[in-house]
C-alpha cells in the first residue's frame, strides 16, 4: 500500500482510506457485524493506515468498534465533531463548550492519546468565523491531545475559510462527477500545504456502473432523497463519458477509471473509500492500478468529455 504525506502534518497516509459510515449501519442500512470486524482486518492487513469515521456514526459506536478492532502504532484515526445528537431535533455545534464534551466523548471511545485528526463536521463559513471556535481546535494541537486538527467542507466557500482559520488537513467531497471544489481550492491547498482527504470516490456507488434509471432505494440508505429519478437518469447517462477509457487492458471497469481519475490528483492525500464486505474491498483495491494512475493525456481527454455531457469540472 502506497503512502502519501498528509499536507504539512507528519503523517505518511495510506493512498487508500477506509470510511466507515457505510460499516456502522447508518448509511446504506443494515450491516452484517461479523463482515464489518473482517474488512476492518483486511484493510489492516493489507497496509491501509487510515481510518474515516465520526462521533455520530453508530452514535459513537463505530469510534469504540475502532478502538477496540485496530492497533494503535501502525493505524491513524481520522474523527469529526459538532454534531449534537441528543438535541431534539438533531443540529450542528461548534460552540468550545460543546465541542469540549465531544472530544473527550471521542477521546474515550477511541482509547487513543493523542488523536490522530479531529476535524469539524461540515461547519458553515460562520461557524468558521467564530474565533473561539478555531482558537478551540488550535488548543487541542497546542496541548498535544491532537495531532493536526481541520475540516469536512461541504463547499468552497467552507473550504477556503477553514484553510485560512489554520486547518492543516481538509476533507471534501471529489470524484469525477464532483470534481470542481478541490479543483478550486487548489492554489490554496497547494500554498498551505493542506492534507486532502477525498470522500464519496466512486459518488455513494453511482460511479460502479451497474444502476439502471429505475434503481430504487429503501429506508436507511440515504441515497433514498439523494436524487430524484430524473437526476439519477441523467447521471447514469452520463458515466458515457467514462465508458472509453474502462476499455483499456489494465483498467477493465468504470469503477477503477473513477478510482484512478481520485488518485491521479496529487492534491489527493488519501481516497476514502466506502467497501461493506471483504469482496467489495479486495475488488477496489485490485482495481486501483499504479501511478501515474490515468495518464495526462487520458486526463486531458476525459475533462473534454465529461464537459461534453454538462459535468462542470
Amino acid at each position: 500500500m502506497r503512502k502519501r504525506p498528509l499536507g504539512k502534518t507528519s503523517l505518511e497516509v495510506s493512498e487508500l482510506g477506509l470510511g466507515t459510515w457505510g460499516l456502522s449501519g447508518d448509511g446504506y442500512g443494515p450491516v452484517v457485524l461479523p463482515e464489518v470486524d473482517r474488512v476492518l482486518d483486511r484493510a489492516v492487513s493489507s497496509g491501509v493506515n487510515l481510518f474515516d469515521t465520526a462521533d455520530v456514526y453508530g452514535r459513537g459506536a463505530m469510534e469504540k468498534k475502532l478502538g477496540a478492532r485496530l492497533p494503535k502504532d501502525t493505524t491513524y484515526v481520522v474523527t469529526k465533531i459538532g454534531t449534537d445528537l441528543e438535541a431534539s431535533p438533531a443540529q450542528k455545534r461548534f460552540d468550545p463548550s460543546y465541542l469540549r464534551v465531544a472530544f473527550e466523548r471521542s477521546r474515550e471511545r477511541l482509547d487513543r492519546s493523542p488523536l490522530d485528526v479531529v476535524l469539524l463536521h461540515n461547519p458553515t463559513e460562520q461557524a468558521l468565523a467564530r474565533t473561539e471556535t478555531v482558537a478551540f481546535m488550535k488548543e487541542l494541537e497546542e496541548r498535544g491531545l491532537v495531532r493536526a486538527w481541520g475540516v469536512s467542507a461541504g463547499s468552497v466557500e467552507v473550504g477556503r475559510a477553514a484553510i485560512r482559520a489554520g486547518a492543516k488537513v481538509l476533507e471534501l467531497a471529489y470524484n469525477v462527477f464532483v470534481a470542481k471544489d478541490l479543483h478550486a481550492l487548489s492554489a490554496d491547498v497547494k500554498e498551505h500545504n493542506v492534507g486532502v482527504l477525498a470522500r464519496s470516490v466512486l459518488a455513494h456507488g453511482l460511479l460502479t456502473g451497474h444502476w439502471s434509471p429505475e434503481r430504487e432505494f429503501y429506508a436507511g440508505d440515504h441515497r433514498v432523497d439523494r436524487w430524484s429519478q430524473k437526476e439519477l437518469a441523467k447521471r447514469i447517462l452520463q458515466l458515457d463519458a467514462l465508458r472509453p477509457f474502462s476499455k483499456a487492458e489494465d483498467v477493465g471497469t468504470l469503477r477503477s477509471v473513477a478510482l484512478r481519475f481520485v488518485l491521479a490528483n496529487q492534491l489527493v492525500s488519501s481516497a476514502i473509500l466506502g467497501p461493506r464486505s471483504v469482496a467489495q474491498f479486495d475488488q477496489l483495491e485490485r482495481e486501483a492500478g499504479e501511478p501515474p494512475y490515468l495518464k495526462d493525456t487520458v486526463m486531458v481527454e476525459l475533462a473534454a468529455r465529461l464537459k461534453a455531457v454538462g459535468v462542470e469540472v
